[in-house]
Formats: structure tokens, C-alpha cells, sequence
């Protein structure tokens, strides 16, 4: 093909369009490149296999458990934009927050999506509408009996391999649903469309817990003792019946340390190293640790406890959440925007998790977090009071009130309060300085006296009035006392 078919240049505006090649590109291949099977260390790994692992099982059941615990609402944006209210009244929100369908409850509905995406990495629920586009109910499909695939014309469409004991009516056939049919939450996954299953990307590594778990029973089952050789002189006619009575009598924990009797000038041998030898503890102990990598999921939530202590395990929880939950939340969140909301409703309503509970840290941090947001303003009495599950203060009582400290003021107005204080405080010691020549003198000047001159002068003459009543009590006083009153006066 030259540039200039590539760009389209040369050909008639009205010539007929080539027909778009056939799409081939299967969906499937996102998740089919891991597959279950057998691992390097001989032991056959699947979903199933891998739940009997203790970590496995305490892995999954956390992150299951902590998703479906977590509150999950319909919210709706409110007319100016800039808040959101529960679109209580949206069937959708029943659905969510309380019941999926007639048979399970929201937390159920969404552990067994979670234990799909885990063990799977996919989740697939068949969606229930009515005449009018109206969803009525979510019924999870099990993973394994799902298809992905592609019709000629590009659209995605699923297949599931329905089974007497599931559908009723519906014997051993296949089930074709349309995208708009299916909430598909997907998983890790190459092409964005189709997740592949932690399990069987991780099939070697699960593969040797298993294979450790197994000589770890194996061990117990043969008494606890390594394995040796039975040495005899002569020929034997039959080993196959003494190896089979010797497991008989001495094989099994309940048949450890028992005296064995040896005929025939026998012997025993052991030839196996004893499990401290070969790291028997550490490989278990290692394996929990690689399985918590895989889930990422701290290792004190499936009670390792080694590197735990009481200064970081808070921290490691809030990271929990932060690292581990919220992109699990994030995916369902946006998977049910896409498949269950339809048209305009993904402009107007939006399904959000709450985890304010799981990252609140002790008693004495909430109290100061909630201390410094009611001092500057951007948490009410009533704010408060819900985040800790009480009840609320009446409104007219000063509930929902914000309160602020009245002492703070913008950065680039720190200063122009002292600034203007003191040019007040500099004009009004220029207006007020006396004159040298009739310094101690603050009476008004004859302009701005009062007009009432009279009332002025007789309250100016009220102390020369008080002064001469104080001499005269003076003068009768020193009289009494036989002194000469006007020696003081000379």
C-alpha cells in the first residue's frame, strides 16, 4: 500500500467503501495465556486446590469479607454541581446497599464477586431489566463457565455454559448474554477487557506450599520418622508384602514410637535428612509470606505476627486500605457506572464505598483530627458526631453551626492591622501635642467650646471653690489646736 492510500488521497469522494476486514481478535487471550494446570514442583494448582493453603484461604476470605463489609451507596450530584445526596429513591441503591436479587443479601452478592475476581480474576453477574430499561436484579454467574468473545462486527458478547443444578429449564446448553446483559468487573489483565486469575499466574510459587504442605503430612504419616531401607541377608521372595506390613504396623502419627521387631537378621536403615535439615519451617514460613506478596496483604492481618509491633500495626491497617482495598473498590465502582447505569445516568448518579471506618486511627487521634477541624471551620458539632455513630444536636441548637477563630486572616493581609494602628496612633499624637506655652492646659479652644459658655465656666470654677473650703477647715482646725493661723500664711 503506497502513502497515498494510506491517507486516502486519490480516490472519489463517492466511491464505495472497502469492506472492514474481519475482526479476529478473541477477547479471551487476555486471561488464556495463564491457565491452572500443573506446577514445577508436581502439584496440580487450581482455584480449588489453592483455597485448601491456609494463607490462600485467610487472603481471600480478608479482602472478600473486608469489601463486602464496607457500606456501598448510590449517590446523585446535586443541581449546583458541587455536592452529592443518596439517590435513595434510584432502584438501583435497594439493589446496592441491601439486596441484589430475592435469594442473597448485598454482602453475600459482593463476597462471591470478590472471591471471583481473587481466585479468576473476573466477576460476571447477569443484570435484570424490565420494559423500561429498569434494572431489577443482579445474579452472580460463576467465572469458570464464562466466555468472552467477539461477534464480526466487533461487539462483545458472553457465554455461559449453563447446568441442570443452576438454571432451571435449561439442561446442559449455552446461554448467549449481550454486553448490556452482563456486569463484568475484570481483574489484572493485558487488554483492559478480560483479567487473568492471581491463581494460575502464581501456579508455581502455590504450587511449592502445596508440595511443602504434602511432605509436611507425609512426614507426620509415616510416623514422624525419615524414611529408611530394610536390609536382609538373603534373598527375598516377596518385598512388596514386607514393605506393605512393615507401613501397616509402624506407618502414622498414632503409630510413632513403637518398638519395631525385626526377624531374620534384618536391619534398618534411615536414609533421609531429618526436616530441620532441609529448612522445613523457613519454607513454610517463607511460602506466607509469598502468598501475602501476591494479595498484597500485610502479613499481620493473617496473623503473622513476627515483624508486628503495637507502633506500626495501626499504620500498616491504614495502608491496607489505601493500597490493597481502594483499588479493588475502584474497579467495581466504575464497572457498575459502565454496565448498570445507562445513558444519562452516568452524568448523574455514581456508586461510592465508604471507608471513613476503616481508616480512623485510635481514640486520642480522632479526638485531636476532630478538634483541629472544628477550630478552623470545616467541621460541624453535628459532622463530628456522625463520623462516631452518635446522635445529632438539634440544629436550632447550634448542630450543624461551623465555627472559626476569629484571629486568623489571610497571608497577604499579615500585618496591614498593626500597620494601620500605628499611623492612627502617630496622627493622633500630631492633632493632640500641646503648645510649649501653655503646656498642662487642655481646655478647648474658644472655637470648639460649647455654646453654653456658663455651664463651661461654672464647672471651671468648681475647684477654686473646693480650695478655699479646704483653707478655711485648715484656719478653724489650727485654731482648736491653739497655733496662730496666719504663720502659715506668712
Amino acid at each position: 500500500m503506497s502513502i497515498r492510500e494510506w491517507l486516502g488521497i486519490g480516490s472519489p469522494r463517492d466511491a464505495p467503501k472497502k469492506a472492514l476486514p474481519e475482526i479476529t481478535d478473541n477477547v479471551r487471550d487476555s486471561g488464556g495465556v495463564f491457565v491452572f494446570g500443573m506446577s514445577n514442583a508436581g502439584e496440580n494448582v487450581d482455584e480449588r486446590s489453592a483455597l485448601q493453603i491456609a494463607t490462600v484461604y485467610a487472603c481471600v476470605r480478608l479482602l472478600a469479607e473486608s469489601v463486602a463489609s464496607l457500606p456501598l451507596h448510590l449517590y446523585r450530584f446535586t443541581e449546583s454541581g458541587s455536592g452529592k445526596e443518596r439517590a435513595t429513591d434510584h432502584p438501583l441503591y435497594k439493589l446496592l446497599y441491601r439486596q441484589p436479587n430475592p435469594e442473597m443479601t448485598s454482602f453475600s452478592w459482593r463476597e462471591a464477586a470478590m472471591m471471583h475476581l481473587l481466585l479468576w480474576g473476573n466477576s460476571y453477574s447477569q443484570i435484570i431489566r424490565d420494559g423500561k430499561n429498569g434494572i431489577l436484579g443482579l445474579y452472580p454467574l460463576l467465572p469458570e463457565n464464562v466466555e468472552v468473545d467477539r461477534n464480526d462486527a466487533g461487539e462483545i458478547y458472553y457465554i455461559y455454559h449453563a447446568y441442570t443444578d443452576e438454571t432451571p429449564g435449561e439442561n446442559n446448553r449455552d446461554i448467549y448474554f449481550k454486553r448490556e446483559e452482563i456486569l463484568h468487573i475484570p481483574g489484572l489483565g493485558f487488554n483492559g477487557l478480560v483479567g487473568f486469575s492471581p491463581i494460575a499466574m502464581m501456579k508455581n510459587t502455590l504450587g511449592t506450599t502445596l508440595a511443602v504442605e504434602k511432605y509436611g503430612s507425609s512426614f507426620f504419616r509415616n510416623g514422624a520418622q525419615p524414611s529408611g531401607v530394610l536390609e536382609h541377608p538373603g534373598v527375598l521372595k516377596d518385598p512388596q508384602k514386607i514393605r506393605d506390613n512393615w507401613a501397616a504396623v509402624y506407618g502414622g502419627a498414632n503409630n510413632a514410637h513403637k518398638v519395631a521387631v525385626l526377624e531374620e537378621n534384618m536391619h534398618y536403615k534411615p536414609i533421609s535428612l531429618p526436616p530441620e535439615d532441609s529448612q522445613f519451617l523457613s519454607t513454610r514460613e517463607f511460602g506466607v509470606e509469598e502468598i501475602c506478596r501476591i494479595f498484597r496483604v500485610p502479613p499481620h492481618m493473617v496473623q503473622d505476627l513476627k515483624r508486628a509491633t503495637f507502633s506500626n500495626i495501626e499504620h500498616q491497617s491504614i495502608d491496607f486500605v489505601q493500597h490493597t482495598l481502594m483499588p479493588w473498590l475502584t474497579r467495581i465502582e466504575q464497572a457498575i457506572i459502565k454496565d448498570v447505569l445507562v445513558g444519562e445516568e452516568q452524568d448523574e448518579y455514581f456508586p461510592k464505598f465508604n471507608v471513613d471506618g476503616l481508616l480512623r486511627g485510635d481514640y486520642q487521634s480522632r479526638m485531636n483530627g476532630y478538634a483541629v477541624g472544628f477550630s478552623n471551620g470545616f467541621l460541624s458539632p453535628n459532622d463530628i458526631r456522625r463520623l462516631e455513630n452518635m446522635d445529632l444536636i438539634p440544629a436550632e441548637e447550634g448542630g450543624d453551626d461551623y465555627y472559626l477563630n476569629g484571629s486568623y486572616v489571610k497571608l497577604r493581609d499579615a500585618g496591614i492591622g498593626y500597620g494601620q494602628n500605628a499611623e492612627a496612633m502617630r496622627e493622633k499624637k500630631g492633632a493632640g501635642k500641646p503648645d510649649e506655652d501653655s503646656k498642662g492646659d487642655e481646655r478647648p479652644s474658644s472655637d470648639d467650646a460649647p455654646e453654653h459658655s456658663d455651664e463651661s465656666d461654672s464647672v471651671a470654677t468648681e475647684p477654686s471653690k473646693d480650695n478655699d473650703h479646704a483653707k478655711r477647715h485648715k484656719q478653724r482646725r489650727d485654731s482648736r489646736r491653739g497655733k496662730d493661723p496666719g504663720k502659715d500664711s506668712r
